[in-house]
């Protein structure tokens, strides 16, 4: 398990604010940037609209900053919230994406947005959209696969994709997208089915989400399992903000 954990308790006792809520920074406008190794998907919290932007093998961290701005213009917000496809520990990017180009380990986020900005695990970012309270267990079925355990308010993202699973191939190897392509629907239907068995069992929760763009092709989930979307990164970006109590909003100076 990823070392990294974050608490959320200061405004709510399930540990994070409730979308609605009103609170003395719930005014900010957060640009939330939601990294995958298909797309790039970005929002502002003032806005419905959904930009899109080619992701890939040859997409570093330069190159997604300096295009998420060239698709934002002139348009305002005050702080950014990156779901990193990859292990984050104190905010920081600690091994190049598998999906992506390189340059993300040590990459100056701030100064490329010109705004503070909290960098979190892609899969954690969608697990706060989602939290309910208890013990929950995030699934992310996309590229790859995401996962992440909130614990009474408390998350601690995980790597179980890369860990074995059977036959000297991984998590990721079965239920991500290339175990999709490589075993067809009906089969990797069955082992995502019987993954989210063995990680409930194991972790001992009582609610899963599986969210990501594979979800959909789970028609009939277990009981206790129930799907998210991608917007749940959205509303986990923005509720990251809304829990934090004096972050300054001092712009820092942008990268040229």
């Amino acid at each position: 398990m990823n070392s990294e954990k974050q608490e959320l308790r200061a405004e709510h006792p399930a540990g994070l604010l409730r979308p609605g809520e009103r609170g003395k920074h719930a005014e900010r406008l957060v640009l939330v940037v939601d990294v995958g190794g298909t797309h790039v998907k970005v929002r502002l919290s003032s806005e419905r609209r959904v930009r899109k932007i080619a992701s890939g093998k040859k997409l570093t961290a330069a190159r997604m900053a300096a295009a998420v701005r060239q698709q934002l213009g002139d348009a305002r917000y005050d702080v950014v919230s990156v779901g990193y496809p990859g292990a984050v520990l104190d905010g920081k990017p600690v091994r190049e994406p598998f999906n992506l180009g390189g340059g993300w380990v040590g990459f100056d986020f701030e100064r490329a947005f010109g705004r503070p900005t909290i960098v979190i695990n892609d899969a954690a970012m969608q697990a706060w959209g989602c939290y309910r309270g208890g013990r929950m267990l995030f699934l992310g079925l996309g590229t790859g696969l995401g996962s992440a355990l909130i614990v009474d308010g408390v998350l601690a993202p995980m790597e179980l994709a890369h860990l074995p699973y059977r036959k000297g191939r991984t998590y990721e190897d079965y239920a991500g997208a290339a175990g999709l392509r490589r075993m067809g629907k009906k089969k990797w239907r069955k082992h995502v089915l019987r993954i989210i068995a063995m990680l409930t069992a194991a972790l001992v929760v009582d609610d899963v989400v599986i969210g990501g763009g594979n979800a959909r092709r789970i028609a009939s989930l277990p009981d206790g399992v129930r799907g998210g979307t991608n917007a749940n990164a959205f509303a986990g970006g923005v509720r990251l903000w809304r829990a934090r109590r004096a972050a300054p909003l001092a712009t820092v100076r942008r990268a040229r």
